[in-house]
């Protein structure tokens, strides 16, 4: 299983906009059949930092996921375009 987050910062007018890719990405990225979990989060009393928690299968899935079509449309697009940085940390799970 691979486990990430990734967490990127906006302009605050970008809010809404933001919002509405995320919710196109979030939906087509749940359909893959190699992805486990997508959930972005905007960060509580910062509306201009978001945070998507994502969970593969295994890295073949991920590579899929970063070749999508609306991977390329929304993330690198969209998100990538409006981000003024991104952080990514890849996860262990404890069990």
């Amino acid at each position: 299983m691979i486990s990430f987050t990734v967490r990127m910062r906006f302009e605050p007018s970008a809010h809404d906009e933001i919002a509405e890719i995320l919710r196109r990405l979030t939906a087509a990225s749940r359909e893959e059949p190699g992805c486990v979990s997508y959930i972005p989060h905007f960060v509580e009393g910062d509306s201009a930092t978001v945070v998507i928690y994502e969970q593969y299968v295994d890295a073949a899935a991920v590579e899929h996921h970063r070749n999508t079509p609306h991977f390329q449309q929304y993330a690198v697009g969209g998100l990538y375009q409006k981000m003024l940085d991104r952080q990514m940390e890849n996860l262990t799970a404890v069990c």
